[in-house]
């Protein structure tokens, strides 16, 4: 008698990635784990949530008188003329999600491409590619992107995703530098060159693996500049505001048909506590990133431990205790 035995069980490797996968979730730090839950949620409803919405996001009522508060059919309310306000949240989740996710991933490229360049050749090459961050650093993001935006075609994301990207790149670049400067000076980077190995190479294997955490932390960071971005963009109106396919155009209904004058807390309380747990996640997350690459950041450093009784930190020097001389 024969039993089938599961191709995975036949595959060590699988069981391997599991084991890997396993560990790295168990030694995260607590903060990440709750940022990257509360960020799974997020990208469930921006797959999904559109179809799980149980309205059209977009549809009135002409029959209504008013706004009404949260009900059993309505959970966050309808606006003054119908609408439902969890239909429009679920489908704005996707709009603030994805463009959060294009400018990050277009912005840490940048960085990441500026940055390690200007930091492993130094020299001429770093001072040219450094003065153009500093120009891009000087710069005041808010109205020129208000004046940008203004003559783009509001086709979606992408514009704003690629405008907010080219005007957010170059604070991560001058981070991403300084590490590469001090990288490029150990000794396995020198014995590479010695070699005669590439600077493409010694780039892309010897180097940026060794900063993955800080272009982990400077994709999260940038994420969460671009949605509280275009919130705020589409607040004042710098946004596609004929159809509701963001969270920020939903403040702008808000404020405009006077929600906050007319006491219609639920219209713009939903959206906004939608936002707020969003940022809340991907600060969290950057927390916790920063936290398992800086062990003085850690949440050992935070505990104290007892030597006799003086309650000392793990950063503290440990005290040695004195010997007894018995006469």
């Amino acid at each position: 008698m024969s039993v089938a035995v599961p191709t995975a069980a036949l595959d060590p490797r699988i069981g391997v990635k599991s084991m890997r996968l396993r560990s790295i979730w168990r030694n995260l730090p607590l903060k990440a784990k709750v940022g990257a839950l509360i960020l799974g949620i997020y990208v469930f409803l921006a797959i999904f949530g559109p179809t799980l919405a149980p309205f059209d996001s977009n549809a009135t009522n002409p029959n209504a008188s008013g706004a009404t508060g949260p009900s059993i059919h309505h959970l966050f309310g309808t606006t003054n003329d119908g609408g439902d306000v969890f239909s429009q949240v679920l489908v704005g989740i996707r709009s603030t999600v994805l463009l959060g996710l294009l400018t990050a991933t277009f912005a840490t490229i940048l960085s990441v491409v500026v940055g390690v360049t200007a930091g492993y050749l130094a020299g001429a090459a770093d001072e040219i590619l450094m003065l153009v961050a500093n120009v891009f650093l000087v710069l005041p993001a808010l109205p020129l992107l208000i004046v940008l935006l203004g003559y783009l075609p509001r086709s979606g994301e992408l514009p704003t995703a690629v405008v907010l990207s080219v005007l957010g790149w170059a604070w991560g670049a001058r981070v991403i530098r300084a590490q590469t400067l001090a990288l490029r000076r150990r000794d396995y980077v020198m014995a590479a060159r010695e070699t005669g190995e590439r600077a493409w190479r010694i780039i892309v294997f010897e180097i940026i693996p060794n900063e993955v955490s800080l272009i982990a932390a400077s994709f999260i960071g940038t994420a969460l500049y671009a949605i509280l971005t275009s919130v705020a963009l589409a607040f004042v109106g710098i946004a596609n505001i004929s159809n509701i396919d963001s969270l920020g155009v939903i403040f702008y209904w808000a404020q405009s048909q006077g929600a906050v004058e007319s006491g219609w807390w639920w219209w713009y309380v939903a959206p906004g506590v939608t936002v707020a747990l969003l940022g809340m996640s991907l600060v969290l997350l950057n927390f916790g990133l920063d936290e398992l690459g800086n062990p003085r950041l850690r949440d050992t450093a935070g505990k104290r431990s007892v030597h006799g009784r003086r309650h000392v930190r793990p950063t503290e020097p440990t005290p040695v205790a004195r010997e007894q001389v018995l006469a």
